[in-house]
């Protein structure tokens, strides 16, 4: 218990201090107008199409849904900031929750043949951390290359010696950015970290999202039995996750292999990190990757522009939620001009600074027709969009500045209607577990909540 106290106090100490002549968050209406004037394409397996199949693609897009502006507006913004295409020939699985999400991983692990990339923010060693080591060293026994990467500040509570025996199993793992100064193998950046949570097998598949390697996916946590001051039988966390397989997937592959060369990883063993992808599905796919050395976040950009570009419907859930000034612009903007903009956000977290700092802005919200949702009966952790029934990303992106402007992250946007409604059906779900804030029950909550916000606030850019 003391050294779980002791991380913690090292970790705000540590989080002050890399804010010191941090990065700032870019002027969004600048850079969308500076990229509106581009025209989207797509891409196959074998290069760019055509410009009449192109144009036939959006063509068939928008007619089912009328004229949607998101289209065109969106899809142009995203590909001139970003260098990621946007892929057709995509199988995209929606996963829901631990028990799925990771009955995909492991099934993918014992079927992969030739390597295995993981990156992941936390890895315990919890009866779901063994099972996914023994897993990692069985493939690595039988020929398959396992590739790790993880956090130090994410596992910084997971023993050394169970990276040790990957290590000695002949797996390549890779601690980012380590908390030890003395162990960095560049300059000392403790405030950047690697939030993605993404397995690429084979290079033909990938499974990302905002699961992390831990028992609270499948049991509640001890964190939030202190903090709810009551056992949590039953009570998981909520989270969303997707399963790829088509040619996007070596987008993906690309962001692992260029944080793997940015962190002076050692040479990785000759394997097929690029094979021949064939199509697999109809789903249309962009990856999106973020990091502090980027001019500005991608994925916040992208996310804004998408608010903004909205006709009809902005539906976001997300567990960690402390907005800067351009997210409530953007998301009240929407609301006035007629959008309906509905937020689902946690109704208890295991971090009670960002779950106050957040409500901190629900007044604010409220008052510009922003309609928001408190998840009940489970840990909301999800990281979704889905915009317009046609626009839907998953990933490791959390509405906060931390996510913006500190860490390196990864999102998938999938574009089509029968994703969407997917996406639309599991939001609704979500909606019918959550408790609607209304503007006087919230003008009437408890003093002590209305204490809390106002002193969590004044944390925001530090969580």
């Amino acid at each position: 218990m003391m050294r779980k106290i002791l991380n913690q106090l090292l970790l705000v100490l540590l989080a002050s201090m890399g804010t010191v002549g941090c990065a700032t968050l870019p002027d969004t209406d600048a850079l969308i107008e500076r990229h509106s004037a581009q025209e989207a394409n797509f891409e196959t397996a074998r290069g760019p199409v055509s410009a009449k199949r192109n144009a036939a693609i959006l063509a068939s897009l928008q007619g089912k849904s009328g004229d949607i502006d998101i289209l065109d507006k969106q899809m142009a913004l995203e590909q001139a900031i970003s260098d990621s295409p946007l892929v057709l020939g995509n199988k995209v699985s929606l996963l829901q929750d631990g028990a799925a999400t990771y009955a995909a991983m492991f099934g993918a692990i014992r079927q992969a043949k030739d390597h295995i990339n993981l990156e992941t923010y936390i890895i315990e060693d919890d009866a779901t951390g063994q099972e996914f080591s023994d897993l990692l060293m069985q493939a690595q026994a039988r020929g398959v290359q396992v590739n790790l990467i993880y956090d130090s500040v994410g596992a910084i509570n997971t023993p050394r010696a169970f990276f040790e025996r990957l290590s000695k199993a002949g797996i390549a793992v890779l601690e980012f950015n380590p908390v030890n100064p003395l162990t960095a193998k560049g300059s000392w950046q403790i405030n950047n970290r690697d939030h993605r949570k993404q397995l690429i097998v084979d290079g033909r598949s990938v499974i990302l999202g905002g699961i992390n390697i831990s028992n609270v996916y499948t049991s509640g946590s001890a964190v939030l039995q202190r903090l709810l001051k009551s056992p949590t039988d039953g009570v998981v966390w909520r989270d969303t996750d997707l399963q790829i397989e088509g040619p996007v997937v070596a987008e993906f592959q690309k962001l692992f292999l260029q944080t793997w060369e940015k962190q002076h990883g050692p040479a990785l063993a000759a394997k097929a990190y690029f094979p021949k992808l064939a199509p697999q599905g109809q789903d249309i796919v962009r990856a999106i990757g973020s990091t502090p050395d980027d001019p500005y976040s991608l994925i916040y950009l992208t996310l804004i522009s998408a608010i903004g570009n909205a006709e009809k419907t902005v539906h976001l859930t997300n567990a960690y939620f402390v907005p800067d000034p351009q997210l409530l612009k953007a998301l009240t903007d929407a609301a006035a001009r007629g959008v309906q903009v509905q937020l689902i956000l946690p109704s208890y977290s295991d971090s009670e600074l960002v779950f106050h700092a957040g409500r901190a802005h629900y007044a604010e919200l409220l008052a510009g027709g922003v309609q928001i949702f408190e998840r009940q009966g489970a840990l909301l952790h999800a990281k979704t969009a889905v915009i317009d029934s046609v626009w839907s990303t998953v990933g490791s992106t959390n509405l906060d500045w931390r996510s913006f402007l500190d860490n390196d992250e990864v999102n998938a946007v999938v574009l089509g209607h029968e994703f969407a409604a997917r996406m639309q059906a599991m939001h609704q779900q979500d909606l019918d577990a959550s408790q609607r804030i209304t503007p006087q029950a919230w003008a009437g909550r408890p003093l002590e909540f209305k204490v809390k916000e106002w002193l969590a606030q004044h944390w925001g850019r530090l969580l």
